[in-house]
C-alpha cells in the first residue's frame, strides 16, 4: 500500500474544507500517475484511520472524485481509479486563437434601433460632477447587510429562494406604502405597488401597456434620453412642448391637444429632468385637467422626491388624481446607489396587475433578497434615517456648490439654484466649446457630461447638469478648481 500518510496532508485551520482538500490531493495524486488507471484504494474506514480524519470526510471526497469521473465505485469491491481517466485539455492562451473564428458579426440581418443609441453613464474613479448621482458612501451599508443576513434566518427556505411575486416582495410593497401615503399623501396600499428594477423598468413596462404603434405620447422639449428611448420603441409618435423657467408649458400642451389626439404625457414635475425647475401649483392643477378632459394618461416621474432644500416639496400630481389618470413611478436607486436596480410602479390595482404580467415575460421576478432587505431598512426606520441625513448633507453640498460657481466661474457659467435635486443645470457662455471643454477637464482628470444629449433636434443649448451630491466639498472644490483652469486656459 501506498504511504497516504506521508503522501497526503490536510490543514484543519485553512479556508477551504478538508474533504475538499483531500480530494484535490488525490485528484494530484491520479494526475502524477502515483497513483495509476485501474488501482484500489484503502476503505473509508482505513484511510480515515490513517489519516486521523472522520470516516464522513473521506466518504465526501470520495464522492466528489467520483462524481468528476477520476474513481469509481464497483460493487462488492471497492473505489478504484477510474479506467479510462477523465480527459483534460488545457484552454488556449488568447494569443492563440484563431482571429478568424471570433464571433465578431452574426450571419443573419437585424434592424438596428438610432434611438436606442445614447451615451453610457459609468461611474469611474477620480472627480465627477455627474448626472445627479448619490454618494454611495452614505449608503446605510452596514444596514443593509444586517438585514441580507436576516433574510437567511427568517421565515422558509423554499419560499425565500423559490419564485416570488413578479409585484415584488410583501414586506417591501407593504412598507413602501405606507413610507409613500405619509409623504406623498398618496393613497395606496401593497396592491397598488409594483416593485421594478429601477424607474426605466417602470418606465418600459407602462409604455408597452399603454401605447400602440402610431399613438402620441407628449414630452418637455428637454426630456429624459431614457423615457424618450421607451415611448419610441413602443412605436409611438413622440411630439415636444416648450419648456420654460417653471416646467413644462401645459398652454402649448393644450393647443397640441386641440388639434389631435394625445394617448400619454410623461412629466417630471418635482424637478424637471433636466433643467431641474419645478413645476408650480398652477400648471399642475391645469395639466390634471387636461388630462380629464383629453382622457390622456399621466406618466410621472418622481426620481428624486425625497431631496427638496428650500421649502415642503409640492406634493406629486398622483396625490391630486381622482380619476385614476396618473401612473406614478419612483426610484430608490437615487436614495441607495445606483447599483441597487430598485424601483416601482404606482397604480390602480388593475393596472398593475397588468403591468405585472407584462413584467413576467421579461424579467419573472425582482431580486428578492434586496428587497425584503430594503423593506427591513423601511420596517425598522433605517431609511428613514437615511434619508434624513443625506439630505442635510446633500444640501449643504449644494449650497456649497452653488457658491463656488458663483465666486469662481462668475460670467463663465449662469445657472439658477436648484430647490432641491442633486446636480445644477449649468449653462456656459456661447465663447465656450463645452464638448471641448468636457473632453480637457477629463485629461484633468474631472468628468462630467459634454450636454450634447439634452440638446433639442436642431438647437445647442450648451447647457448641462453638474452633479454635486456625490462629491465632499474638498472634491467640489478641486472639480470647480479643474473647470476654473480649463475656461481661463
Amino acid at each position: 500500500m501506498l504511504p497516504f500518510k506521508t503522501l497526503i496532508t490536510v490543514d484543519k485551520s485553512a479556508e477551504a474544507s478538508v474533504y475538499l482538500q483531500l480530494a484535490e490531493q488525490l485528484r494530484r495524486l491520479i494526475g502524477d500517475g502515483v497513483l495509476k488507471t485501474g488501482q484500489k484504494l484503502p476503505g473509508t474506514r482505513q484511510l480515515a484511520e490513517l489519516l486521523q480524519l472522520h470516516r464522513k470526510t473521506i466518504i465526501a471526497a470520495y464522492d466528489e472524485l467520483l462524481a468528476e469521473g477520476w474513481l469509481e465505485s464497483r460493487a462488492g469491491s471497492g473505489t478504484f481509479v477510474a479506467d479510462p481517466l477523465p480527459l483534460v485539455r488545457p484552454q488556449s492562451l488568447v494569443d492563440e486563437v484563431d482571429e478568424q473564428r471570433i464571433n465578431r458579426k452574426p450571419g443573419f440581418q437585424f434592424e438596428s434601433r438610432p434611438h436606442l443609441v445614447r451615451p453610457l453613464l459609468l461611474m469611474g474613479d477620480g472627480l465627477r460632477l455627474d448626472d445627479g448621482f448619490p454618494d454611495i458612501r452614505l449608503a446605510p451599508m452596514e444596514e443593509l447587510a444586517r438585514a441580507y443576513r436576516s433574510y437567511f434566518r427568517w421565515g422558509n427556505p423554499q419560499q425565500h429562494f423559490g419564485y416570488g411575486d413578479p409585484k415584488g416582495n410583501r414586506l417591501l410593497r407593504e412598507e413602501l406604502s405606507v413610507f409613500l401615503n405619509e409623504t406623498r399623501a398618496l393613497r395606496t396600499t401593497a396592491d397598488n405597488i409594483l416593485i421594478t428594477r429601477g424607474s426605466m423598468m417602470g418606465i418600459h413596462l407602462a409604455s408597452t401597456l399603454l401605447l400602440k404603434p402610431g399613438q402620441t405620447a407628449v414630452v418637455g422639449e428637454t426630456n429624459w434620453s431614457g423615457a424618450n428611448m421607451n415611448f419610441q420603441q413602443a412605436g409611438a409618435e413622440l411630439l415636444t412642448v416648450p419648456v420654460d423657467q417653471h416646467g413644462l408649458d401645459v398652454e402649448a400642451l393644450a393647443e397640441l391637444c386641440e388639434r389631435r389626439p394625445v394617448r400619454l404625457v410623461y412629466v417630471t414635475p418635482h424637478h424637471h429632468y433636466p433643467t431641474t425647475v419645478t413645476l408650480p401649483p398652477d400648471r399642475r392643477l391645469r395639466l390634471l385637467q387636461l388630462s380629464q378632459q383629453h382622457g390622456f394618461v399621466i406618466l410621472e416621474d418622481d426620481y428624486d422626491y425625497e431631496f427638496h432644500y428650500l421649502r415642503r416639496p409640492i406634493l406629486p400630481l398622483a396625490s391630486a388624481d381622482p380619476n385614476g389618470l396618473v401612473i406614478y413611478i419612483g426610484s430608490l436607486s437615487k436614495s441607495v446607489a445606483p447599483a441597487f436596480r430598485m424601483g416601482y410602479v404606482v397604480a390602480s390595482e388593475t393596472v398593475i396587475d397588468e403591468l405585472a404580467r407584462l413584467r413576467r415575460i421579461i424579467d419573472r421576478q425582482g431580486d428578492s433578497m434586496l428587497e425584503f432587505a430594503i423593506g427591513q431598512l423601511f420596517r425598522n426606520g433605517d431609511m428613514r434615517r437615511h434619508l434624513k441625513k443625506a439630505h442635510h448633507t446633500y444640501a449643504d453640498r449644494c449650497n456649497y456648490f452653488c457658491s463656488l460657481l458663483t465666486s469662481e466661474l462668475a460670467g463663465s457659467v449662469q445657472f439658477v439654484k436648484p430647490d432641491g435635486g442633486l446636480a445644477v443645470w449649468a449653462t456656459f457662455d456661447p465663447s465656450i466649446d463645452l464638448a471641448e471643454l468636457a473632453r480637457k477637464a477629463k485629461t484633468e482628470g474631472l468628468m462630467f457630461s459634454d450636454g450634447l444629449a439634452h440638446n433639442p433636434p436642431g438647437k445647442v443649448l450648451n447647457s448641462t447638469r453638474l452633479g454635486f451630491a456625490s462629491s465632499t466639498e474638498t472634491e467640489l472644490e478641486h472639480s470647480v478648481a479643474i473647470l476654473r483652469k480649463v475656461i481661463k486656459g
